[in-house]
């Protein structure tokens, strides 16, 4: 079955931090470029992080620079987002996503440039 399975989310306390995780099955996420995304209740899913196909290229929202750092195993054909110093504002549902190798300008984090998703792993930041 070809799937993305995310895994790694909880709950922490502000200043925690996560490791988030995101499995292919059934195909290789060598040739793709990943993207990590949340969506938070009432707002539109944004990209946090995203990682080209050969990984010359990643990309950091604003909001998480020097924080999460986005990193691929090929030989364990799985993508990681490991998150630092988690803020109550990180609280959402995290997804994974594959998309083409290539891309249109500002398009290579843009959610709508990714085809294939997870299911989404919830990450809840609190006191």
């Amino acid at each position: 079955q070809v799937q993305l399975v995310e895994s790694g989310g909880g709950s922490v306390q502000p200043g925690g931090s996560l490791r988030l995780s995101c499995a292919a099955s059934g195909f290789r996420l060598d040739y793709y470029r990943i993207g990590w995304f949340r969506q938070a209740p009432g707002k539109e899913r944004e990209g946090v992080s995203c990682i080209s196909s050969r990984d010359s290229s990643t990309y950091y929202a604003d909001s998480v620079k020097g924080r999460f750092t986005i990193s691929r195993d090929r030989a364990k054909n799985t993508v990681y987002l490991q998150m630092n110093t988690l803020e109550p504002e990180d609280t959402a549902t995290y997804y994974c996503a594959t998309g083409p190798p290539y891309y249109s300008g500002s398009d290579f984090c843009r959610p709508l440039s990714y085809s294939r998703w997870g299911q989404g792993t919830q990450v809840t930041v609190s006191s």
